[in-house]
């Protein structure tokens, strides 16, 4: 009787738990969900000094200097038809020129580009349907030219801006 007592209550007893394993609460929640439109560009930091030192005797067109140290990264999530533009803050003295080249594993590359006098208002287009999603690490080539009928330039700070839209 007393095994009977006891294998009754641990029959019991395993019910009463099995039974309160199974019990549930729920709670539900609702979320709305959504992703704006994403432009993100950034540089690796600024080239080193662009600094014409010598010419060819009898050439008015002096040895371009060039600078490719540094590079760009991209994310758009907008569409396949963003780019990249480029302008300086003021454009360079007749006799100048700068030029730029972004490579492009997203979108079209165009080449080398002569930027001397695009400003804010005459951006040139330098890299154009870029893919969505991200480009990182991306080359970026100077290059800066001068005629010897231009004469010398004391250094002169320049900025560039490069400005990913669509």
């Amino acid at each position: 009787m007393k095994t009977s007592t006891i294998i009754l209550s641990l029959l019991i007893l395993s019910v009463l738990c099995v039974g309160s394993m199974f019990a549930q609460a729920t709670a539900t929640q609702n979320l709305n969900l959504a992703v704006n439109a994403i432009y993100k560009i950034s540089t690796s930091g600024n080239p080193g000094a662009l600094t014409i030192t010598t010419g060819t005797a009898g050439t008015d067109a002096l040895t371009s200097v060039s600078d490719a140290s540094t590079t760009y990264s991209i994310t758009q999530n907008f569409a396949n038809t963003v780019k990249i533009t480029a302008n300086l803050d003021a454009a360079l003295p007749a006799g100048y020129t700068l030029q730029v080249n972004l490579a492009s594993g997203k979108g079209t590359s165009a080449g080398t580009v002569d930027i001397s006098n695009a400003t804010a208002a005459s951006a040139l287009s330098v890299v154009t349907a870029i893919a969505k999603g991200a480009d990182a690490g991306k080359a970026i080539t100077y290059t800066f030219g001068a005629s010897a009928a231009a004469g010398t330039l004391t250094s002169t700070a320049k900025v560039v801006t490069l400005t990913l839209t669509n």
